[in-house]
């Protein structure tokens, strides 16, 4: 199992990023994906979820309304869309899912917010 996270960066308060996430190595359409984020000096928080076929969602209070998560079965791959971004969203965003109790990780891309 491969997940590779790309589209972090800084941007200013109010912005919008998309991170994507690229898996491999298991079959993608078959699975719940989720993000999560850590900033630092915290622990790691859930953020959002996504079922396989696309049909349920779910979010954190914190960015319900804000972010949109959603899933490319075909090109395997799971976004996550953020807008109206804040300094407390500042952090290192992962994707993630859970494959026979295991799970599964990438290692992240960093998402900051500052003017």
């Amino acid at each position: 199992v491969q997940l590779v996270e790309s589209g972090g960066g800084l941007v200013q308060p109010g912005g919008s990023l998309r991170l994507s996430c690229a898996a491999s190595g298991f079959t993608f359409s078959m699975f719940a994906m989720s993000w999560y984020r850590q900033a630092p000096g915290k622990e790691r928080e859930f953020v959002a979820s996504i079922s396989s076929t696309s049909g349920s969602t779910a979010y954190a209070d914190s960015v319900k309304g804000r972010f949109t998560i959603s899933r490319d079965n075909a090109q395997n791959t799971v976004y996550l869309q953020m807008n109206s971004l804040k300094p407390e969203d500042t952090a290192v965003y992962y994707c993630n899912n859970m494959i026979s109790g295991l799970r599964y990780w990438g290692q992240g891309t960093q998402v900051t917010v500052s003017s």
